[in-house]
């Protein structure tokens, strides 16, 4: 007797096999995809985090009022904060300009831009590269106190440093030095930029490419080891990533091609190192027979591998030291 069809528990039709899902093959994430994931989130809250702190600086610069006259009266140089404020320094940390040894044609150029610029004339932004040590910084610090040092209060030349990291917080102390009546050098020391760090678009509209630009009141002096302020191997990342590597090149290098002044700071020889030893001996009264002086100071550079105004600089503090010698006046 043939059987009858089975029916659905609902009556409608036969049972049919119940068809068990297709197993999906889980790919299993590799180790680069792991790291990528994690790296990925990270690097994009620090991108928040800069982006706001940027914002809270124009924010905090938009609601204080114009930086007058009698906001700069209290010292001649001043930290920048990114949360808007400008902090005063009443005795900058400085070598006299004479001291300075090996480096006297950058001495003369910087001066004379400087001088130039306190006076109201035309003046470039200045990038001073090369090796370290070598009294870069020593140099812009110097020459603002030496062109402040025949000055009247009401005509000093205004040092504000703005730190690496706080780049993008540049258009918001633009904005407050503009409104003054005061002439300001904004001093970046050690300036330079490293893998995605895309803060360096900030510096580009002050200096150059912005629609308000510079400033007339204001020049920039910045300090580097890198004459392109970009790492060799960032360059050679662009090259071998970008569509077009040419143009991804170009864009970052431009940077130092907005700075007017190209000065070249590069390793003294034996000869300038003694010299420099020497006149902060002469200058700060440590007294040492010269022979033993030099053959002192070549000992000591040769332990420290190089030499430096900076070495030439760390060998007479640990001489005073040693002979009981203060060297006033720093």
């Amino acid at each position: 007797m043939p059987r009858k069809p089975s029916k659905s528990p609902a009556g409608k039709g036969p049972r049919t096999p119940a068809r068990k899902p297709a197993r999906v093959a889980a790919k299993r994430p590799t180790v680069a995809s792991k790291a990528a994931s994690k790296a990925t989130p990270a690097l994009a809250q620090d991108r928040i985090v800069r982006a706001l702190e940027t914002i809270a600086a124009h924010l905090a610069a938009q609601g204080k009022p114009a930086a007058g006259r009698e906001s700069f009266r209290q010292a001649d140089a001043y930290v920048w904060h990114p949360d808007g404020r400008l902090a005063a320094v009443p005795r900058v940390s400085r070598v006299e300009l004479f001291l300075l040894k090996g480096v006297e044609r950058m001495r003369d150029i910087l001066m004379e831009n400087t001088e130039r610029f306190a006076n109201g004339l035309p003046a470039n932004n200045a990038l001073l590269w090369g090796a370290r040590g070598m009294g870069k910084s020593s140099l812009v610090k110097a020459a603002h106190a030496t062109i402040n040092a025949e000055r009247k209060a009401s005509d000093r030349l205004k040092l504000i440093e703005i730190h690496r990291e706080d780049i993008e917080s540049l258009p918001a102390l633009m904005e407050q030095l503009r409104a003054s009546s005061f002439r300001f050098i904004v001093f970046i020391d050690d300036l330079s930029f490293d893998g995605n760090d895309a803060s360096y678009k900030s510096l580009k509209a002050v200096l150059e490419g912005g629609i308000e630009g510079r400033p007339e009141n204001v020049v920039l002096y910045a300090t580097s080891n890198r004459r392109h302020l970009l790492a060799r191997e960032m360059i050679e990342n662009e090259r071998s990533t970008a569509i077009n590597p040419g143009e991804a090149v170009e864009e970052k290098v431009s940077l130092s091609d907005r700075f007017g002044l190209w000065l070249g700071f590069h390793r003294c020889s034996q000869d300038e190192y003694l010299a420099m030893v020497r006149g902060y001996c002469s200058h700060f009264g440590v007294k040492l027979d010269d022979e033993a002086l030099e053959r002192e100071a070549l000992e000591w550079s040769t332990t420290r591998g190089s030499r430096s105004g900076r070495v030439a600089w760390q060998f007479v503090q640990e001489l005073a030291g040693r002979l009981g010698v203060k060297l006033t006046g720093t």
